[in-house]
Protein backbone atom coordinates (compact mmCIF):
# COMPACT_ATOMS: atom_id res chain seq x y z
CA UNK A 1 0.00 0.00 0.00
CA UNK A 2 1.47 3.21 -1.02
CA UNK A 3 1.75 5.65 1.66
CA UNK A 4 -0.07 8.68 0.08
CA UNK A 5 -2.77 6.24 -0.58
CA UNK A 6 -2.74 5.18 3.62
CA UNK A 7 -2.89 9.09 3.88
CA UNK A 8 -5.90 9.75 1.81
CA UNK A 9 -7.54 6.58 3.63
CA UNK A 10 -6.99 7.81 6.98
CA UNK A 11 -7.96 11.40 6.18
CA UNK A 12 -11.21 10.25 4.15
CA UNK A 13 -11.92 8.08 6.80
CA UNK A 14 -11.04 11.23 8.94
CA UNK A 15 -13.60 13.41 7.47
CA UNK A 16 -16.17 10.27 7.52
CA UNK A 17 -15.98 10.71 11.10
CA UNK A 18 -16.15 14.33 11.28
CA UNK A 19 -18.97 15.00 9.02
CA UNK A 20 -21.28 11.71 10.79
CA UNK A 21 -20.39 13.46 14.15
CA UNK A 22 -21.75 16.76 12.49
CA UNK A 23 -24.96 14.87 11.29
CA UNK A 24 -25.42 13.27 14.36
CA UNK A 25 -25.13 17.05 16.34
CA UNK A 26 -27.98 18.47 13.66
CA UNK A 27 -29.87 15.26 14.76
CA UNK A 28 -30.36 15.77 18.31
CA UNK A 29 -31.07 19.91 17.47
CA UNK A 30 -33.58 19.26 15.00
CA UNK A 31 -36.32 16.59 15.25
CA UNK A 32 -36.95 17.17 11.53
CA UNK A 33 -33.58 16.51 10.78
CA UNK A 34 -33.74 13.37 12.92
CA UNK A 35 -36.40 11.54 11.18
CA UNK A 36 -34.66 12.65 7.84
CA UNK A 37 -31.54 11.16 8.59
CA UNK A 38 -32.80 7.85 10.48
CA UNK A 39 -34.52 7.47 7.08
CA UNK A 40 -31.24 8.06 5.17
CA UNK A 41 -29.71 4.94 7.11
CA UNK A 42 -32.08 2.54 5.23
CA UNK A 43 -29.68 3.96 2.07
CA UNK A 44 -26.34 2.03 1.10
CA UNK A 45 -23.58 2.99 3.48
CA UNK A 46 -21.24 3.60 0.74
CA UNK A 47 -23.08 6.59 -0.18
CA UNK A 48 -23.67 7.86 3.45
CA UNK A 49 -19.93 7.54 3.99
CA UNK A 50 -19.27 9.61 0.62
CA UNK A 51 -21.91 12.11 2.06
CA UNK A 52 -20.15 12.55 5.35
CA UNK A 53 -17.08 12.93 3.50
CA UNK A 54 -18.51 16.01 1.88
CA UNK A 55 -19.66 17.43 4.90
CA UNK A 56 -16.53 16.41 6.72
CA UNK A 57 -14.77 18.61 4.23
CA UNK A 58 -16.26 21.61 5.09
CA UNK A 59 -17.24 20.87 8.73
CA UNK A 60 -13.13 21.00 8.36
CA UNK A 61 -12.62 24.04 6.54
CA UNK A 62 -14.66 25.55 9.04
CA UNK A 63 -13.39 24.70 11.78
CA UNK A 64 -9.99 25.24 10.51
CA UNK A 65 -11.05 28.75 9.59
CA UNK A 66 -12.86 29.40 13.02
CA UNK A 67 -9.90 28.30 15.28
CA UNK A 68 -7.61 30.74 12.32
CA UNK A 69 -9.89 33.65 13.11
CA UNK A 70 -9.67 32.68 17.25
CA UNK A 71 -5.89 32.58 17.19
CA UNK A 72 -5.45 35.84 15.42
CA UNK A 73 -7.43 37.57 18.11
CA UNK A 74 -5.43 36.23 20.84
CA UNK A 75 -1.78 36.99 18.49
CA UNK A 76 -2.97 40.69 17.98
CA UNK A 77 -6.17 41.60 19.82
CA UNK A 78 -5.85 45.27 19.38
CA UNK A 79 -5.07 45.39 15.41
CA UNK A 80 -7.36 44.18 12.89
CA UNK A 81 -4.27 42.97 10.93
CA UNK A 82 -4.33 39.17 9.66
CA UNK A 83 -0.83 37.97 10.59
CA UNK A 84 -0.57 34.31 10.08
CA UNK A 85 -0.88 32.17 13.54
CA UNK A 86 2.02 30.44 14.87
CA UNK A 87 2.51 26.99 15.44
CA UNK A 88 0.33 26.20 18.34
CA UNK A 89 3.48 24.60 21.15
CA UNK A 90 2.86 21.04 21.82
CA UNK A 91 4.03 18.82 24.53
CA UNK A 92 7.33 17.72 24.64
CA UNK A 93 7.45 14.32 22.60
CA UNK A 94 9.17 12.11 25.46
CA UNK A 95 6.15 12.67 27.52
CA UNK A 96 3.14 11.74 25.16
CA UNK A 97 3.23 8.96 23.23
CA UNK A 98 2.48 9.24 19.74
CA UNK A 99 -1.05 7.40 19.59
CA UNK A 100 -2.04 9.72 22.26
CA UNK A 101 -0.61 12.76 20.72
CA UNK A 102 -2.44 12.01 17.68
CA UNK A 103 -5.99 10.83 19.44
CA UNK A 104 -5.51 14.13 21.17
CA UNK A 105 -4.83 16.61 18.13
CA UNK A 106 -7.77 14.19 15.87
CA UNK A 107 -10.33 15.17 18.94
CA UNK A 108 -8.88 18.93 18.77
CA UNK A 109 -10.33 18.95 15.76
CA UNK A 110 -13.75 16.89 16.36
CA UNK A 111 -14.24 19.78 19.01
CA UNK A 112 -13.09 22.90 16.92
CA UNK A 113 -15.55 21.48 13.67
CA UNK A 114 -18.48 20.94 16.76
CA UNK A 115 -18.31 24.06 18.26
CA UNK A 116 -17.88 25.43 14.75
CA UNK A 117 -20.86 23.84 13.66
CA UNK A 118 -22.60 24.96 17.12
CA UNK A 119 -21.91 28.65 16.00
CA UNK A 120 -23.23 28.46 12.69
CA UNK A 121 -26.75 27.10 13.66
CA UNK A 122 -26.60 29.84 16.34
CA UNK A 123 -26.32 32.02 13.63
CA UNK A 124 -28.88 30.39 11.87
CA UNK A 125 -31.41 30.64 14.63
CA UNK A 126 -30.37 33.94 15.04
CA UNK A 127 -30.93 35.22 11.72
Amino acid sequence: MNSDTLTQLIQKGFRVTLGATATLVEALQDPQRREANLDKLTTELSQLAEEWETKGISTEQEARNFVDTLWRRETNPSAGQTAPPSPIPSLPRESVSPDVQQDLQELTAQIAAIRAEIERLRDQDNS
